[in-house]
């Protein structure tokens, strides 16, 4: 994309009410308070011992075809969408993960991302009408994608799967809802953004964002994320010819394709206290 994704904005939602009957029945409202602002190209490699309450997150990607269009996936200067896997463990949050409020991704060199002639979404189909329905054939981003985590339901902290729609916004942005069932319903919108070129050196286009604080009781712990699994990626055949969301880079260095990911977390779900995580990675070459 030739805009600047650097909003991840992943929203969990606020339920209203105590008991166990009425979190399930009222629609969360999607809380902005305490939202980070990221200091984006200035976050740096957390040293064990140095920062407190650090989560261990691995992160992990992957060029992969996409479904319908052959000659795609992990091949050097083609067409591809890119599966990525993110676990984060840790007991610093009253037994969980602190909240993740910020998110980083470095992309290799030589990626290319072409954000002019998909379908978009309108972002008030999302924003605002939340109905993915609505947005027009050709502008998912993507197929379904997972995030599990832990909210509070009463007086208990429980496990809640989530739905990740993924669709094209206008001037190469992102559109999400996160859609949860139970134990509590979740119907949560998002936006995001890209920015080609990126702002660190040695890499390719940059998705960078915020996540905000969530609760799903009021005055209860907000949310912990402990994985994401998400794939983004699509491609679209216009007049005889096929344009794809993102491509490999021609050339591959030795030891794989350079990724470097940053996870900001709020320590004791505290948006002041900013404990990031840089978790560099090699994404695999094009077998020959």
């Amino acid at each position: 994309m030739a805009a600047a994704l650097q909003a991840y904005d992943l929203r969990m939602g606020l339920v209203e009410g105590m008991g166990l009957a009425r979190c399930v029945r009222r629609r969360p409202r999607v809380t902005r308070r305490r939202a980070a602002c990221l200091a984006l190209g200035l976050l740096a490699l957390v040293v064990p011992g140095v920062a407190a309450a650090a989560p261990t997150v691995t992160a992990r990607g992957k060029a992969v075809p996409i479904p319908g269009f052959p000659h795609t996936g992990n091949i050097l200067g083609a067409g591809a969408a890119v599966q990525a896997e993110i676990t984060i463990s840790g007991k610093e949050y009253e037994g969980f993960p602190p909240p993740l409020i910020g998110i980083s991704v470095y992309l290799p060199t030589g990626v290319k991302i072409d954000t002019r002639d998909f379908p978009t979404c309108p972002p008030a189909v999302i924003l605002v009408q939340r109905e993915p329905l609505k947005c027009p054939k050709g502008s998912s981003a993507g197929p379904i994608g997972k995030a599990r985590g832990v909210v509070q339901f009463g007086s208990e902290r429980v496990e809640e799967v989530t739905e990740i729609l993924s669709f094209l916004a206008p001037n190469g942005g992102l559109l999400f809802q996160v859609d949860g069932h139970s134990p509590v319903s979740l119907e949560v919108p998002g936006i995001a953004h890209l920015r080609q070129p990126g702002g660190l050196a040695g890499f390719g286009p940059e998705y960078t964002g915020e996540v905000p604080l969530v609760v799903t009781v009021p005055g209860g712990p907000d949310a912990s994320v402990e994985s994401i699994d998400i794939t983004l990626g699509t491609a679209i055949r216009r007049h005889g010819k096929t344009y794809y969301y993102g491509r490999v880079p021609k050339h591959c260095p030795a030891g794989g394709f350079r990724v470097r990911s940053i996870f900001t977390f709020a320590e004791g779900g505290d948006v002041t206290k900013p404990v990031t995580v840089t978790v560099p990675f090699r994404a695999p070459c094009p077998r020959h």
